[in-house]
C-alpha cells in the first residue's frame, strides 16, 4: 500500500511511481544538469484511467513557487513569473526557457486523479554559471603568447639582417685582403 517506487533495471536514472487506484508516474530523469541561458525540459510520463490535473511547483532556498496547473482540455494557469518561460505538454512534462541560477533547486510535479489520488514526482535541476574569468584568463594567455611571439620574430629578423651584415663585411675584407696580397 501507499505509493511505492521502482528503479528501473535498464536505466538507472528512471524513476516510476504508481498508485492503488491505477495512476503511474515516469520520471526519465531525476538529476538534471543545465547552463544559465539554456532551454530545458522536465519530462515525466503519467498513465491514468480518468481524467487527471497536474501541477508543478518549484522548491528551492528562495521559497516554494508553482509555476503551472492544467487540466487537459479544460484549462491551464501559469503563475506570472513563468508566463513566457514555460510551455506545457500533455505528457505531463513542462519546458523552461532561459534558465537562470534561481531556477535551481527541485520541481515536483503532483497528478491527481478526479477521484482524488495525489501521485507525485520530482526532478533536481542543478544550473551553472559560465565562468567569464576563466575565458578572460584564456584570453590574456593567448595575447602574451602572441606578443612574445612577435617579439620572437622580431628578433629573428634583427640576427638574420645582422648575420648577413657580417658576411658582406667578411667577404668585403676578404675581397680586399685578396687584392692586397695579389
Amino acid at each position: 500500500a501507499g505509493v511505492p517506487y521502482c528503479i528501473s533495471t535498464h536505466c538507472p536514472t528512471l524513476l516510476c511511481f504508481s498508485a492503488q487506484r491505477g495512476v503511474s508516474l515516469l520520471v526519465p530523469q531525476p538529476n538534471i544538469n543545465a547552463t544559465v541561458a539554456q532551454n530545458i525540459l522536465l519530462s515525466v510520463e503519467y498513465s491514468c484511467k480518468g481524467i487527471v490535473s497536474i501541477e508543478w511547483k518549484h522548491v528551492s532556498s528562495w521559497g516554494t513557487n508553482k509555476i503551472v496547473e492544467w487540466k487537459l482540455g479544460s484549462y491551464t494557469n501559469i503563475s506570472k513569473s513563468y508566463k513566457d518561460r514555460v510551455n506545457t505538454y500533455e505528457n505531463g512534462s513542462i519546458q523552461l526557457l532561459n534558465v537562470g541560477v534561481r531556477d535551481a533547486g527541485y520541481y515536483v510535479v503532483t497528478i491527481t486523479e478526479e477521484l482524488g489520488t495525489n501521485i507525485y514526482g520530482t526532478i533536481v535541476l542543478s544550473v551553472y554559471e559560465i565562468i567569464y574569468e576563466d575565458l578572460h584568463f584564456v584570453a590574456v594567455f593567448f595575447a602574451f603568447l602572441t606578443a612574445v611571439s612577435a617579439v620572437l620574430v622580431c628578433c629573428m629578423w634583427f640576427c638574420n639582417k645582422s648575420v648577413h651584415l657580417f658576411q658582406n663585411k667578411r667577404d668585403k675584407l676578404k675581397g680586399n685582403f685578396l687584392w692586397w696580397t695579389s
